[in-house]
């Protein structure tokens, strides 16, 4: 029985795994071949390898706004997941660790705000930035992504179990305010929260769609998701683009590896980081 329990949970990782990699690996072969040998070969072959001529038809479609796109994904996602997981673990340590009237009815908000779907929120948020007359600009995308209530709450459960009390009350015996406690010793604790926090914020706003869809009518403003989408639409009367969307998008996924590449000796971190032994 525990053989076959072993062999049902390998078979099960197997799966998910295979799931995982096929599309990737799909989309590598994709992108390395000619138009003709995209619609000419199976999925899972090489042609003519041209790869370093499809990233120059990338990079050369309407005057290289691709890269325009991609720094525009760097800056959503970059800036926008580095300052919302700061407010997000300063939320998580405030209500962890202060007490104050109401706190539990307000995490209760926070939590509702988990359950509401993102592509709800799409509408309410234009008819806002359209009264703040910001529609069709940079901040109509970027202030939005700052609010992460999943991440207030698991800021919250992290700093429970990253940052013991007795520090901070050590630091403010100290003579140290809150301010400084936060930044000097609370902060340290919580840098594998606020990396953990990061990377599901990085992935959410580098994959966000909908949002720039609803908000966005200047292609110089598109991040990557919905800059390939527009050129996935025009494949239909000119198939050129099937190819450059999937060379593009096979660009779009190096950002994520590469973060989560360099990021990753912070999950192997000490779950007493930065803490007074």
């Amino acid at each position: 029985m525990k053989w076959m329990s072993r062999a049902t949970v390998n078979a099960l990782l197997i799966v998910a795994t295979l799931y995982t990699l096929l599309p990737l690996t799909w989309l590598l072969f994709a992108s390395t071949k000619s138009l003709s040998d995209l619609y000419s070969t199976p999925g899972f072959a090489f042609g003519d390898f041209n790869l370093i001529a499809n990233i120059r038809a990338v990079g050369a479609e309407n005057g290289g706004i691709f890269f325009r796109w991609y720094l525009n994904s760097v800056l959503y996602a970059g800036i926008g997941a580095a300052v919302s997981s700061f407010i997000t673990v300063m939320c998580g340590y405030a209500f962890d660790k202060y007490e104050w009237l109401g706190k539990e009815k307000l995490f209760g908000l926070v939590l509702l705000g988990v359950l509401v779907p993102t592509t709800a929120t799409a509408l309410p948020l234009y008819l806002l930035a359209s009264r703040a007359g910001v529609v069709n600009t940079f901040w109509a995308v970027f202030i939005p992504v700052l609010v992460h209530p999943f991440g207030v709450y698991l800021a919250r459960v992290l700093s429970s179990g990253y940052v013991p009390g007795e520090v901070l009350e050590a630091a403010r015996s100290d003579g140290a305010g809150e301010i400084r406690t936060f930044a000097r010793v609370a902060l340290p604790m919580l840098m594998p929260a606020y990396v953990t926090i990061f990377l599901f914020q990085f992935t959410a706003i580098w994959n966000n769609f909908f949002l720039p869809l609803v908000m966005l009518n200047d292609q110089n403003l598109y991040p990557l998701s919905l800059g390939l989408f527009s050129w996935e639409k025009q494949g239909n009367a000119f198939p050129e683009f099937h190819s450059l969307v999937i060379t593009g998008s096979l660009l779009s996924v190096v950002p994520l590896l590469l973060v989560f590449m360099s990021l990753q000796r912070f999950w192997k971190a000490g779950m007493t980081a930065g803490s007074v032994k």
